[in-house]
């Protein structure tokens, strides 16, 4: 049985998040389709808790309670999300990996190592931008291109390796081709001789995460490109399935 004055303020607070953690009224109330004095109230509660916070524009932004919030949950998705990854590297013999979208960054949150002796590691808890990685190209994917573009712009696409893509028009042109064909490569372009394969995790509606393989560019380029992708969807939808809400909230 739900709540609504619980199930609106999480409204709010998704609504922020949309909006790349900070919004006005006006666009809560578009994106909620709550009155504007609900929207008020609420937030007053959720500023009075620390879970948004005013900018001097008067604007709202995610506040730093929902940080503590955010760390613990990550840890607990890095534990569910084990049994996925160890399929991932049965399925594929490389190391496996679970990454999320943090502000402007990705931030890998658990991994399965690759029994082989020469293996690859993305040390839980790095972060790096996401043009450079095949899972931050299934994150931004995800979101409208507006986002994609905004990320891109603030962080300016440095180049990591002569095969990182460092053009806008490029790499939107990357991301269209990874949602046209469900999942995302990165051919040396964080790494030189490293390559990654990676597939959006969802739940419900939306990509929350993402999950790769990674190894050996040879090793990697060895195997059938489409039917690992295929294996690797099948994992990662099942993975997804464990988060998404049920129909009774559990």
């Amino acid at each position: 049985m739900s709540v609504q004055s619980v199930e609106r303020a999480l409204d709010v607070l998704e609504a922020l998040a949309e909006h790349g953690g900070e919004a006005g009224l006006s666009e809560i109330a578009a994106r909620t389709g709550l009155p504007y004095g609900t929207i008020h109230r609420l937030l007053q509660t959720l500023l009075a808790r620390g879970y948004v916070r005013q900018e001097s524009d008067r604007r709202y932004a995610l506040g730093g309670g929902l940080v503590r919030l955010g760390g613990i949950a990550e840890s607990m998705v890095g534990v569910w999300a084990q049994p996925y990854l160890a399929r991932m590297v049965e399925l594929s013999g490389e190391t496996a990996n679970l990454a999320v979208l943090e502000g402007d960054f990705i931030v890998y949150v658990a991994q399965a190592p690759s029994p082989r002796r020469l293996r690859m590691f993305a040390e839980v808890g790095r972060r790096v931008l996401p043009h450079s990685t095949a899972v931050g190209k299934v994150l931004l994917s995800g979101r409208p291109a507006s986002q994609a573009v905004a990320v891109f712009e603030r962080t300016g696409m440095p180049r990591r390796t002569p095969n990182t893509i460092t053009e806008l028009t490029a790499m939107l042109a990357e991301l269209e081709q990874v949602r046209s064909r469900g999942y995302a490569m990165d051919l040396g372009e964080e790494e030189l001789g490293v390559h990654c394969l990676a597939v959006p995790v969802w739940d419900g509606g939306r990509v929350v995460a993402a999950m790769s393989v990674s190894g050996p560019a040879e090793r990697i380029d060895g195997l059938d490109r489409d039917e690992l992708a295929e294996g690797l969807r099948k994992i990662a939808l099942d993975f997804g399935n464990e988060l998404r809400p049920t129909a009774d909230g559990s």
